[in-house]
């Protein structure tokens, strides 16, 4: 066991500026997201004063320092910028506290950690003897009394103050400390690769009060590279300034032990501190300075695994200023593009399901969107039209040799080798037809964007019909007689996964490709057979899944909030009902027995899920005219289908339900953007734009942003400024065919 000091003093503005000595960390390569979070447990917090994955309690006389049950953020004093926590504590005789903190568990993080020894850093404002400092605890389980419940175990107590000594007052200094000394504690074998919970408890009572900042918590190896040549310091900064944010762009170092890039900023000049990292890979940062009219001046640095730090980079400046509200739509736009361009499988380019996560996953339907988010880049020049077509024949390229099941893909593959990945369990090895709808709208969206005489479009053209006509939407009902399309089909399982796809929700382009294929098309009846259906085996689904009778016969007819609502269940279920199945597909070109216009039916959807915002009858923190829009989405508790209703309605505000409603509530959704760009967006904005979700009650932010989600905001506000994607994906021949049938079905 062993430690490393920093000699230089960290307080006030400028406390990061320490010599940073040589430590024995490193992680490698670190260009994946999916390698550095298999070995990180905390290096910042998205909210500024509290930590959301940690908890803290005292009990008797004892105190611990905490609001909420939860650990405190320390803005002035930290390691890597912008923040560390603060653990305060007065240990007192027949008293206890304990402070933990927790892994992050966003969805598809890869459940191991990678490493053998337990390093952090701390920073002790005045000097603390080894006997006060406290006690480290090591836990598989999640939080609480870690019960004895397999697979969570615990370690023995292990005082600190054994590995550091007495930590002297205004150094930074990292603890190692080799997973091996910790004992196990439970009843089962403590299994280090499965960290979840590091805690900090009571040591001895010495009845004062002490502080430590902690930074930087991971899980590692020993460097086995010697330190080589100094840091290069990161060329071609450049910055650019928007309404009320400035990115800063640079290109990337390219060596093999790069652990991180630290980003500074001037607002004078001259003093430049540090206000946040990028982690490899990533040679982009969004500053968010809150006001137009704001000049600031921005280097980078890049740090190794080894926390060494090059030459800050030359400056790059820019202003912000007032966008009008055209200017603010393309920004909003080219930003969530980003994560579909810049952020995509390198392999397959198609999207990843969500970014952080497990790189090797990527999302069928996902790439649908971000295919038709392309043709938005293309459009507003984001990118060129060449690389849009390079980058949509990457995709189909990847299409073609992936592992298809009667012509569908699975909901998740392999981005390098396109194999199935069974993310939902053993049954979900098969077809998902769902997912291959979310893609095939964006492909024939894409095949008549990329319809000019050149060589490269004439052969993508070519290549997405064979795509298109080697769907076997027929195979997935049950037999030629059945009323409804299913949604799975496996070689392994069959259809084990029996899920009939019954409308009102996002499923409505599966009806409506299948019943448009050329070559394996469904009869245009089942749309009122299966869709619509009225059976009881539809009835009881519709009931099933929303606890209400309200809609369970397709049409609804009743009033919410003084809005009327033709079709839906319910108040109208989660926003993305109105987006899925619309990013190619024109709402304003279907009406049906049940309604004259789904355009106005989804505009109605919306307005519902805004008046039970401002309703608020849950009475949750930050709801209002200009925060709405649920759908689903992660939330603090998980997954959640977040809607306008008491079951799933959970305090958690979802960006992209109100932004991507834009063609059916663009006032409603402005003001909305305008709130949680310009009032919120030091905690909401980011390099992709919006992020995903966030629980004002639960002072949550989202951690991830989700494939799903940033799309449709690209895509549905050019459908609401241009109509660019409906009127490409209207005006394949096969869809006009299909409405005509349905039109001369409809009015029999």
């Amino acid at each position: 066991m062993k430690f490393r000091k920093h000699n230089s003093p960290a307080m006030g503005k400028m406390s990061w500026l320490v010599l940073l000595t040589l430590c024995c960390l490193s992680s490698g390569m670190v260009w994946a997201n999916t390698d550095y979070y298999r070995h990180t447990i905390f290096d910042n917090s998205l909210t500024s004063d509290t930590y959301f994955y940690s908890a803290a309690t005292s009990n008797g006389p004892s105190f611990l320092e905490q609001k909420d049950s939860r650990l405190p953020v320390d803005t002035k004093t930290f390691l890597t910028p912008p923040n560390a926590l603060r653990i305060q504590w007065e240990s007192q005789p027949g008293g206890g506290w304990e402070a933990e903190v927790r892994l992050i568990n966003f969805r598809n993080r890869f459940p191991e950690m990678s490493g053998h020894n337990l390093y952090f850093w701390c920073f002790a404002p005045q000097p603390i003897s080894a006997d006060d400092l406290p006690s480290l605890v090591l836990s598989t389980g999640r939080e609480g009394l870690e019960v004895a419940e397999f697979p969570a175990s615990f370690t023995d107590p292990l005082p600190m103050g054994k590995v550091t000594g007495d930590l002297p007052a205004g150094r930074w200094i990292q603890v190692r400390i080799p997973l091996s000394e910790f004992r196990s504690g439970s009843i089962y074998q403590f299994r280090p690769e499965y960290l979840q919970n590091v805690v900090l408890h009571q040591g001895r009572a010495d009845g004062a009060r002490h502080t430590l900042i902690v930074d930087e918590i991971r899980i590692d190896d020993d460097s086995a590279v010697r330190p080589g040549a100094p840091l290069t310091a990161p060329q071609r900064v450049r910055a650019i300034g928007y309404d009320r944010h400035v990115v800063i762009r640079w290109d990337p170092v390219k060596i093999p032990t790069l652990g991180r890039y630290v980003i500074y900023r001037s607002l004078d000049g001259k003093d430049f501190e540090p206000i946040g990292i990028q982690l490899p890979g990533t040679n982009r940062y969004s500053d968010f300075l809150g006001k137009s009219g704001v000049t600031a001046a921005y280097k980078v640095a890049a740090w190794d695994a080894q926390y060494r730090q090059s030459a800050v980079s030359k400056a790059a400046s820019a202003s912000t200023r007032e966008f009008n509200d055209d200017e603010l739509l393309t920004m909003l736009q080219e930003a969530c593009f980003h994560y579909y361009w810049e952020a995509a499988d390198p392999d397959s380019g198609m999207a990843r399901e969500n970014i952080p996560g497990d790189d090797r996953i990527v999302a069928t339907g996902a790439s649908g969107f971000a295919i038709a988010a392309l043709l938005v880049g293309v459009d507003r020049g984001f990118i060129t039209r060449e690389q849009g077509v390079e980058r949509v024949t990457k995709i189909v390229d990847f299409l073609e040799h992936a592992q298809r099941y009667h012509g569908a893909w699975s909901h998740y593959m392999d981005g390098s080798t396109g194999k199935t990945m069974p993310v939902f369990g053993m049954f979900d090895n098969g077809g998902d037809l769902v997912e291959t709808s979310f893609l095939m709208q964006g492909l024939l969206a894409a095949r008549q964007y990329f319809h000019a005489k050149t060589e490269a479009e004439e052969a993508l053209y070519r290549r997405v019909s064979q795509l298109w006509e080697s769907v076997e939407w027929d195979w997935y009902r049950d037999d030629p007689k059945s009323d409804f399309i299913y949604w799975h089909w496996s070689a392994e399982w069959a259809r084990q996964i029996h899920h009939p796809l019954i409308g009102f929700n996002e499923v409505m382009i599966t009806y409506l490709l299948a019943m448009s294929s050329p070559t394996h098309g469904v009869p245009v009846d089942m749309y009122y057979s299966g869709w619509a259906g009225q059976s009881q085996t539809a009835l009881a689904y519709r009931g099933g899944w929303s606890g209400s009778t309200d809609g369970d016969h397709y049409f609804n007819g009743h009033t919410y909030y003084g809005i009327k609502l033709d079709v839906g269940v319910g108040t109208g279920g989660p926003l993305f009902f109105t987006h899925y199945s619309y990013v190619g597909f024109d709402p304003r070109r279907l009406h049906d027995r049940y309604t004259s216009s789904y355009f106005q039916n989804n505009r109605n959807i919306a307005l519902i899920n805004r008046a039970y915002s401002i309703a608020n009858p849950k009475h949750f923190a930050g709801y209002g005219p200009n925060a709405w829009g649920l759908t689903a989405s992660d939330g603090p508790q998980g997954y959640v289908p977040h809607a306008p209703d008491d079951a799933d309605d959970r305090g958690t505000l979802t960006l992209t339900g109100a932004l991507s409603s834009f063609p059916y509530t663009p006032e409603a959704s402005m003001e909305a953007f305008k709130h949680y760009y310009r009032d919120l967006g030091t905690q909401l904005w980011d390099i992709y734009g919006p992020r995903d979700a966030f629980d004002p009650g639960h002072n949550w932010i989202s951690p991830i942003y989700m494939g799903l989600n940033q799309a449709p905001i690209t895509v549905m506000i050019e459908n609401y400024r241009t109509g660019l994607v409906w009127k490409n994906f209207m005006s394949n021949p096969e869809i006009g065919m299909m409405l005509h049938k349905l039109d001369d079905l409809t009015g029999k």
